[in-house]
């Protein structure tokens, strides 16, 4: 059996048509890399449609119910085979060349246990990916009208890296999960996405494990992707999105309360 270096796992509920436009563009601009991509469906009422007769060398795993985003992600590293494992949203355009330049970074730099890119807005904007750890304030501040308090959106500034440029490498707290490059002994010496999540906050506390697990978190703004992002969750404050994001919060701050212990 041919080594397979890196394994791309796309997680998909109701969004086959993004799911389609993303597996073409792995095929168009990933070329120098022996890879794999599973594609893992969280129950959609569609199951793919008719994807997996036009994608046949992908690896489509079937969920019997909605997971949510940890564990539908954590189903497909389990079946992942490469040494580098990158979880994709089907929402982001591969451009040519940038999942090579974050692979060919975690081969040279062997204390990074996960590299990720530069977003892009649709119109090639930097899209603010990478954030600091956050207080326990952050979901009020975000959420609520306290937001809008002049201290607030300095604070929100400071929690956003908008003192830094994007544009040079450097070390991260953590990055928006639509899309991680993860070094397989990493996940080894951490363990997986945690399952007590079902959405959102999932990311935070894997970026957290890794650094207190003394593994790198990098930024490499010459590798470039376009995420065609919409924060559900900020439409209503009284959605069932915002209910789900409240809760992840509370239980990713109850988790590290005590950051001298990893749970």
């Amino acid at each position: 059996m041919a080594k397979v270096e890196l394994s791309i796992v796309i997680l998909n509920y109701r969004s086959t048509g993004l799911v389609k436009q993303c597996l073409k563009g792995i095929e168009k601009n990933l070329s120098h890399l022996s890879y794999e991509v599973i594609v893992v469906d969280n129950n959609s009422p569609d199951r793919l449609s008719n994807l997996p007769n036009l994608f046949k060398q992908v690896n489509f795993v079937f969920l019997d119910k909605n997971k949510g985003f940890a564990a539908g992600n954590n189903a497909g590293i389990k079946v992942a085979k490469g040494d580098y494992i990158l979880i994709l949203n089907p929402d982001i355009a591969v451009l040519a060349g940038s999942i090579e330049k974050m692979v060919e970074y975690l081969k040279q730099n062997k204390t990074a246990g996960m590299v990720v890119p530069q977003l892009l807005n649709p119109d090639k904007s930097i899209q603010y990916s990478v954030m600091r750890f956050p207080k326990w304030w952050l979901p009020l501040i975000r959420r609520t009208f306290l937001g809008k308090s002049k201290w607030a959106k300095k604070w929100q500034d400071w929690y956003l890296y908008k003192d830094w440029d994007h544009l040079t490498i450097r070390k991260v707290d953590w990055a928006l999960g639509a899309c991680l490059l993860v070094r397989r002994e990493a996940i080894e010496n951490i363990g997986l996405l945690d399952e007590r999540y079902f959405l959102y906050v999932e990311d935070t506390d894997w970026c957290r494990r890794f650094w207190l697990h003394g593994w790198e978190i990098i930024y490499l703004p010459t590798a470039q992707l376009v995420h065609y992002h919409m924060r559900e969750s900020a439409e209503k404050f009284f959605s069932k999105l915002n209910f789900i994001h409240f809760i992840s919060w509370f239980k990713y701050f109850w988790k590290f309360k005590n950051l001298d212990k990893i749970s």
